[in-house]
């Protein structure tokens, strides 16, 4: 394995049903990550889309650190077992493993880095976890806020962003993908020190 390989997972459900729903934008942060690796997606057998690229080039024209991008062809719920099989086809130890994923505990377009923890409820974060054996990995937590009223928060977080927020999300979106960036180029730390000390 290579000491600077990070495996790095977005979650959501598969299909263009779920495209744009706001439990698919870890998805949508793992593919604006892709626009900087060269290649595309392709299928892998443990079920899922991956990329695995460079990212970027380095100072004297070296390639960038390697990167492995993925998104499970599974449905959310069930996302562990293929997130468990790229960690040992990568040999990928849970410190190198990034998910990104929705986050209904933060304020919509907060983002937060953080290692370990509990799953606060997401589905995705306790299949993983369960396949895993250990919630000792990375997440990036992409905050869409709570629903309104009384609204149930399965039915929230499977409906598209509104047509009127999407550019906005368009940024956050981006936004995560630069977090993202940092970490594969500068390490987890840093990027959560000036994560966390400039929002």
């Amino acid at each position: 394995m290579s000491a600077e390989l990070w495996l790095v997972v977005g979650l959501g459900n598969p299909g263009p049903t779920y495209a744009g729903n706001r439990h698919n934008v870890g998805a949508m942060v793992t593919e604006a990550v892709a626009e900087q690796v060269p290649g595309e997606f392709v299928r892998h057998r443990a079920r899922a889309q991956v990329l695995d690229g460079r990212m970027g080039v380095r100072s004297g024209g070296a390639p960038g650190p390697r990167v492995v991008l993925a998104k499970p062809s599974t449905y959310m719920n069930v996302s562990g077992a293929p997130v468990a099989a790229l960690c040992r086809f990568y040999s990928v130890p849970p410190e190198r493993l990034l998910v990104v994923h929705d986050e209904l505990d933060l304020p919509a377009h907060t983002l937060r880095l953080k290692q370990g923890g509990g799953t606060g409820g997401h589905n995705g974060l306790k299949a993983i976890s369960a396949a895993l054996g250990t919630p000792g990995y990375v997440r990036l937590r992409v905050g869409i806020d709570r629903p309104p009223g009384r609204m149930d928060p399965a039915d929230y977080v499977l409906q598209d962003f509104p047509a009127g927020e999407r550019t906005e999300w368009a940024v956050t979106v981006e936004q995560g993908a630069q977090v993202i960036r940092d970490v594969i180029h500068d390490g987890l730390e840093r990027t959560q020190n000036v994560l966390h000390t400039s929002t």
